[in-house]
């Protein structure tokens, strides 16, 4: 573990893990990791927090209290991904709807349960209010009045607050709550910013506010939130086991057995979910990959469409499995999660679809604990891949574990959450080529090599 002096922020290096077999001839999908100048990480003036902010985590009857306010428009990455690394951090965390009904269409099309209504959360009082950006979702924030009301008396009461992407332009600053604060933004919105108090750090700590820029800088917006109410210590913990971090050592994405996914009409994805599966990687790729213009089907193995992730957060998929299986798609990507690797795989008709798919030649993929139901039925033959390390000794296949993302032939596989943006870009690349998976990770805020 890292000295609890050093910020979670700060570039680490994730344990040696070796390739468990010799390798095929191989491509690299992109160069090397290097951070682009235009993306500046951190910069904090740092918060005076209370001795219990600090502390490694916290007891059950003291648990952080967190209020997550989604919208129609909500930007549902930067939503879900503060709402799952807290969670997974210990925190007791609220997502709360500021319209008229729980479920919320949010600004990518995926459709979100909310926990309570805004109003519910009125008289409650949060160790952190954390609002996602999204348009128009930050608008829909903006003029609900109870939200208003308690994140004033958030900062009035000097506790922790932040805003991500569109948030602190478009909600923060009609509240007056960024006056005397260093702030940053999406780039799209940084020209509203008072000059003078604008900066372009991915997260901008200031005193009780944070502030970050986008989808792509949401892991680091989580993450400090994660440092201010547990300590450095949790943090980075939690930033080794979500694999966020990328080291020089690794791979952003290597492909061997290098095909064309050349196609004559917009790509068709099918993501099948279940209960338990990750909902923090079900949003990056449903999100990052419809930014492409590729239609995405989310379809639910279980007997509703309704689907609660690993992380206690509600999903509706757009159909059931049975529904989709009337359609063809040219890649069904499973998501990971362990309690929802094993429900997909005891699926007899998503069993049926992906024998299908192969045979068909079409592609198909896994990302983190998913790879396993490739292999039980019999996909990884021959096949060089990467999985999420708590599975990797179960493979029997070649296993490339220095690389986030493996490409072989039509088959795509990655190592996790952390590395699920790399995955969603590494298929638009394919599909697609360099230039479109750029144009998305700058939409996204997410630094990628410019060739």
């Amino acid at each position: 573990m890292l000295s609890a002096s050093k910020s979670l922020l700060s570039p680490t290096s994730l344990p040696a893990m070796a390739i468990r077999s010799p390798l095929h001839l191989q491509t690299s999908c992109s160069p090397p990791y290097s951070r682009s100048p235009q993306f500046r990480s951190v910069a904090r003036v740092a918060p005076t927090l209370p001795a219990a902010a600090t502390a490694v985590s916290s007891p059950p009857s003291t648990r952080k209290k967190v209020l997550v306010a989604i919208a129609m428009g909500t930007e549902e990455m930067e939503a879900v991904i503060l709402a799952g690394v807290l969670r997974r951090a210990g925190a007791d965390v609220t997502l709360a709807s500021v319209e008229d009904g729980l479920e919320v269409e949010a600004s990518c099309g995926t459709h979100l349960i909310a926990d309570k209504l805004i109003s519910a959360c009125a008289d409650q009082v949060f160790d952190l209010v954390a609002l996602p950006g999204g348009m128009p979702g930050s608008v829909r924030l903006r003029d609900n009045k109870i939200l208003q009301r308690i994140t004033v008396r958030q900062a009035e009461e000097k506790r922790l607050y932040g805003a991500i992407c569109a948030a602190p332009a478009v909600v923060l600053m009609p509240w007056g709550l960024h006056r005397g604060r260093k702030i940053t933004s999406h780039p799209s919105f940084i020209g509203d910013l008072p000059t003078f108090r604008a900066v372009e750090s991915n997260v901008q700590v200031s005193g009780e506010l944070t502030t970050s820029r986008g989808p792509g800088t949401a892991f680091q917006f989580a993450l400090s939130f994660v440092e201010q109410l547990f300590g450095a210590h949790a943090a980075e913990d939690m930033n080794s086991t979500l694999m966020t971090q990328i080291d020089a050592d690794h791979e952003r994405c290597t492909e061997v057995n290098e095909v064309e996914w050349s196609l004559d009409h917009n790509p068709q994805v099918l993501i099948p979910i279940a209960n338990g599966s990750e909902e923090m990687e079900i949003i990056m790729l449903v999100d990052i990959l419809r930014r492409a213009n590729i239609n995405v089907v989310l379809a639910s193995v279980e007997k509703s469409t309704n689907i609660v992730g690993s992380q206690r957060m509600k999903i509706v998929a757009d159909k059931s499995i049975l529904s989709a299986f009337e359609s063809k798609y040219d890649l069904i990507i499973l998501p990971g999660g362990p309690v929802g690797a094993e429900r997909l795989q005891k699926s007899k008709i998503l069993q049926k679809f992906l024998e299908e798919q192969k045979q068909a030649g079409r592609m198909y993929g896994g990302i983190s604990f998913s790879p396993l139901i490739l292999q039980k039925q019999g996909f990884l033959q021959d096949k060089t891949v990467t999985a999420h390390s708590d599975i990797v000794n179960q493979l029997t296949c070649q296993v490339m574990d220095r690389s986030k993302v493996v490409v072989d032939g039509n088959l795509i596989t990655g190592k996790g959450l952390g590395t699920a943006i790399d995955f969603s870009l590494a298929i638009i690349r394919k599909f697609f080529g360099h230039r479109r998976a750029k144009l998305v990770a700058t939409g996204l805020v997410f630094e990628y090599p410019n060739s």
